[in-house]
């Protein structure tokens, strides 16, 4: 199940990408998202319905990395942590010696 997820969100990547690169570069920001009149190809023609597949594209997205997110905590329930052999780990570490030598005592002035 994972796996056909996995697939799914690499070709709503790759078509995400693409519808939004196909849209006209306007400056008016999120109000582009406010229009009553947009029909499916109204008086904007193909702009709105570029936007509402942007919008019905990124809702599935980010839908089917919520379900991955779920599906692969569900499946892989156990952590790194847990594999670790608690045996192997000294109980009380022995502090390193240091591997530099010593600073040169001052020289005596004569």
């Amino acid at each position: 199940m994972s796996s056909i997820l996995l697939i799914l969100q690499f070709v709503l990547a790759v078509v995400l990408s693409i519808v939004i690169l196909l849209q006209k570069s306007s400056s008016i920001g999120l109000g582009a998202y406010s229009g009553s009149n947009e029909s499916l190809f109204g008086a904007k023609g193909p702009a709105g319905f570029l936007t509402k597949l942007t919008f019905t594209l990124g809702f599935l997205f980010i839908i089917n990395t919520l379900a991955l997110g779920y599906i692969y905590n569900h499946e892989h329930k156990s952590s790194i942590v847990d594999t670790i052999d608690s045996s192997s780990i000294p109980a009380n570490p022995v502090p390193a010696t240091p591997s530099a030598p010593a600073a040169p005592a001052a020289p005596v002035k004569k």
